[in-house]
């Protein structure tokens, strides 16, 4: 149980370290509507159109696997990190002059995040 404890307070500390952080929203604003997290694609379409640009992107993941090594108390245990890539699609739509870019990140076909990008000059 102490394993399956470390393993999960690794991987939850690690997500949290590399998770990207910074100016984001929870929703994106299109003609009075609100497209936002957890909404599928079809949805995101109707509320906002197409987007400027669409872009596949590789999102690395960290995986964290705590080892233990028979035959030794306390002190016997090995952590293995790799990063998996998890294609996600970046979804770009443009708000008008003076306004930043708007980013809808899809996973799986849903709303994954939503962020603001450059401001349009």
């Amino acid at each position: 149980m102490h394993t399956l404890l470390r393993t999960f307070a690794s991987t939850a500390l690690l997500f949290a370290a590399v998770h990207p952080g910074g100016a984001s929203a929870q929703s994106l604003s299109c003609g009075g509507f609100l497209a936002g997290v957890g909404e599928s694609k079809f949805s995101v379409l109707n509320k906002c159109g197409e987007p400027v640009l669409k872009d596949i992107v590789c999102v690395p993941r960290p995986q964290v696997e705590v080892i233990l090594a028979p035959g030794t108390r306390g002190g016997g245990t090995r952590q293995i990190i790799s990063q998996q890539c998890i294609p996600m699609e970046d979804w770009t739509y443009h708000r008008g002059q003076g306004n930043f870019l708007g980013i809808v990140r899809f996973y799986n076909g849903a709303v994954e995040s939503v962020r603001d990008g450059d401001r349009v000059q």
